[in-house]
């Protein structure tokens, strides 16, 4: 059985090692799909923009938009069974379940097309890297950075989260408490951390009692984006402008007349067409079988530098993309 799964290994690696090496052999394009979650979707709209922004660099790729109507594993299994028989050269896909589309990414893989996760990923079996926007120590770490830039690096902070058990928001809050030890923001105090349950009426609540309970509270950090929307309302309501400010994680359409207010300075969140086009300049590499394009290995990725890749297959971009008064109109149209 063994020797029967080793032969089968090297004839299916055989197989897109051959594919790869006729991608775009003789001016032929190299075709990227690019499956997103839905579409309609701003900030999937943003992605391919920028994917078509790498397709321009890179010259002989063409890359194809595509994904369900409304959110779905089952729609995306169906549009993968598609690209399949039209045999594109890779895949880069925002996954709806990290796990029901493994079976059809897999078999993907064996017709020697290259597939890659973004921003939503796949289980490791299913992809051959996932590309992450950021990653916990960054995210983290940008929020202590803007709540200190705000206040000038003194005075009370609490963080209005979304629920006690959210995964990803409990790491980058153990991230903050402890980026908070560095001598840099010694003048900064953790007072309080309250939960929102990423319901607005609650997160409004909630932000309301840290605004009266702490007189001496400078900011409030909400790494979520109903929270951070409901945590600036609040400010504005209280009459706070100026006295305490908003930062966090949130969308530039929900957060550019909080930013005009004065009650956030500054916020973060991943830019997706700098996801976009980094995704389509990392399944250019795996197409053309660049030597770093594996785990362990490191991925070029234009004007966003080199990405490495983990043992896993995990890449990360960077820091969250910072929005402020100058740029947060432009970026509220797109998402």
């Amino acid at each position: 059985m063994a020797a029967v799964a080793a032969g089968l290994f090297a004839t299916v690696a055989g197989c897109g090692e051959k594919k790869s090496a006729e991608a775009g052999a003789g001016g032929e394009k190299i075709r990227i799909a690019m499956v997103v979650k839905s579409l309609g979707n701003g900030f999937f709209d943003a992605a391919h923009a920028g994917a078509n922004d790498a397709a321009k660099e890179l010259k002989n790729v063409e890359i194809i938009y595509t994904g369900p109507t409304t959110p779905s594993a089952e729609g995306q299994i169906e549009i993968i069974n598609s690209l399949i028989s039209q045999k594109v050269d890779a895949i880069v896909i925002s996954a709806n379940d990290p796990n029901a589309l493994v079976p059809i990414t897999k078999k993907a893989m064996a017709r020697g097309i290259k597939v890659l996760s973004f921003d939503s990923g796949l289980d490791k079996e299913g992809r051959l890297m996932q590309l992450n926007p950021s990653n916990e120590q960054l995210i983290g770490e940008k929020q202590i950075q803007m709540a200190s830039d705000a206040i000038g690096g003194k005075g009370d902070i609490a963080i209005l989260s979304a629920s006690a058990q959210a995964t990803n928001q409990n790491i980058w809050i153990g991230i903050m408490k402890e980026t908070l030890k560095k001598p840099e923001y010694s003048g900064m105090k953790l007072v309080a951390t309250v939960y929102g349950d990423d319901q607005s009426d609650k997160s409004y609540r909630e932000a309301i009692g840290l605004l009266r309970s702490n007189p001496n509270l400078k900011a409030i950090i909400s790494p979520t984006t109903v929270g951070i929307n409901a945590a600036s309302k609040a400010v504005v309501d209280e009459k706070l402008v100026g006295k305490v400010y908003v930062t966090g994680l949130g969308l530039p359409s929900e957060m550019a007349g909080h930013v005009k207010s004065g009650a956030v300075r500054e916020f973060a969140i991943w830019n997706p067409i700098d996801l976009g086009y980094a995704v389509t300049y990392a399944a250019y590499d795996f197409v053309k079988a660049a030597p770093g394009a594996k785990a362990g290995g490191s991925v070029n990725a234009g004007r966003m530098g080199t990405i490495a890749i983990d043992a896993n297959g995990i890449g990360a971009m960077g820091a969250p993309f910072v929005y402020d008064k100058g740029n947060v109109d432009k970026f509220s149209k797109i998402f």
